[in-house]
């Protein structure tokens, strides 16, 4: 049995699982407490958005899609995230067993992936696979759907049309959901990233695919692009689960990279 072995763990995560659960009991906390708009959490997406960055830094955006992906009980998630050590030219899927979280081991669906894998031409090229940006997500899906069973796509020089039509695939069945990996700007002053930042926003929140293309500066922009175009296909809206900057977490407004978590529902 192989398994995909955390790789930043202790650094963009704890490696400890109960710092983590404290983590997601505190930010929920929040929510409980002083959400406006309650009805968020409630939604049920067949896919969210998610930041990548640190916990300490994006992992509040993160939980309130996660914490609403769980209404939607998905037992298949596929994970996909731009890679950013490894050049890569399409994309990479995971052929591993495992994934390997600090709660645990999630099963890897080698039935999806292999399905994936032939239909798209797929590639698995194991170093491209110690990527942060889908790594992150693994804790909060082993800690909200424990059960469900995931597939990792790292994507590289790659048209989001064709990243599109994997994801088409893959919510064909109902029981699936995609988490797509993305970070806003980096390293613009607060005031600056923010102006940038309103341009994804803006675009995601209208599903307007000529706007993304227009300075937003998101790290996963294909992925984000992608999900758009299947949305406006299928007839889904998109809902915005929240947008802050490192600022928040930090106090440094000199250089903030910007976080944002979406859903996309049924109309």
């Amino acid at each position: 049995m192989s398994i995909r072995k955390m790789a930043v763990a202790g650094a963009f995560y704890p490696a400890d699982p109960n710092e983590i659960k404290k983590m997601f009991e505190y930010y929920n906390e929040i929510l409980d407490k002083h959400l406006k708009d309650k009805s968020i959490l409630k939604i049920a997406p067949q896919a969210i958005i998610v930041p990548h960055a640190g916990y300490i830094y994006s992992a509040f955006t993160a939980n309130v899609a996660f914490r609403a992906l769980k209404n939607s009980n998905p037992e298949k998630i596929v994970v996909i995230g731009p890679s950013h050590k490894v050049y890569l030219k399409g994309a990479s899927i995971s052929l591993q067993d495992e994934f390997e979280t600090p709660f645990g081991n999630l099963n890897i669906d080698n039935s999806l992936t292999s399905k994936i894998k032939e239909k798209f031409g797929l590639s698995f090229i194991p170093e491209a696979h110690k990527e942060h940006s889908t790594e992150v997500q693994m804790p909060f899906i082993k800690y909200y759907m424990p059960q469900a069973k995931v597939v990792e796509i790292i994507y590289g020089k790659i048209s989001p049309y064709e990243l599109e039509k994997v994801i088409a695939y893959v919510l064909q069945e109902r029981d699936s959901a995609v988490v797509i990996s993305s970070d806003l700007s980096h390293y613009y002053n607060l005031e600056k990233a923010n102006a940038i930042d309103s341009v994804c926003i803006e675009a995601v929140s209208k599903l307007d695919t000529n706007l993304i293309n227009q300075g937003c500066e998101a790290c996963g922009i294909l992925g984000i692009e992608a999900i758009m175009l299947f949305a406006k296909e299928n007839g889904l809206k998109s809902v915005l689960l929240d947008y802050r900057t490192s600022a928040d977490a930090s106090g440094d407004k000199s250089a903030v990279v910007g976080y944002m978590s979406a859903g996309f529902v049924q109309r």
